[in-house]
């Protein structure tokens, strides 16, 4: 499993998302409430719109444009209109940076 440098931690404050390119595909990486942090597809499955974008709430990202909910830990929407999972990926952080896989890790192809 390869994993890509992000920047560091710190950059990313608690309950906001960012948006990286890792290996072409667009991911939102997310610091969640619960202090973790999370990597997932940055686009919608029911609209084709930035999930990082969007608020976070516990462990889940809203897309802004419709309200679908991503549980940001297994990829599933919460309820419609987005009825897909989003591709979830490993995180890591090393010395103080994050760093992200680029394979998904739920099985979603990006």
């Amino acid at each position: 499993m390869s994993f890509e440098l992000v920047g560091p931690a710190s950059d990313v404050a608690k309950g906001t998302a960012i948006s990286v390119e890792l290996a072409g595909v667009d991911v939102a990486v997310v610091h969640a409430d619960d202090d973790n942090f999370y990597a997932v597809r940055d686009e919608c499955t029911h609209a084709t719109v930035p999930l990082s974008e969007g608020e976070v709430d516990g462990c889940t990202l809203e897309c802004w444009l419709h309200g679908s909910r991503f549980d940001l830990r297994t990829g599933e929407p919460s309820g419609p209109p987005a009825f897909s999972p989003v591709a979830t990926f490993p995180v890591e952080i090393r010395d103080g940076d994050l760093y992200v896989s680029t394979t998904p890790s739920n099985g979603v192809n990006p």
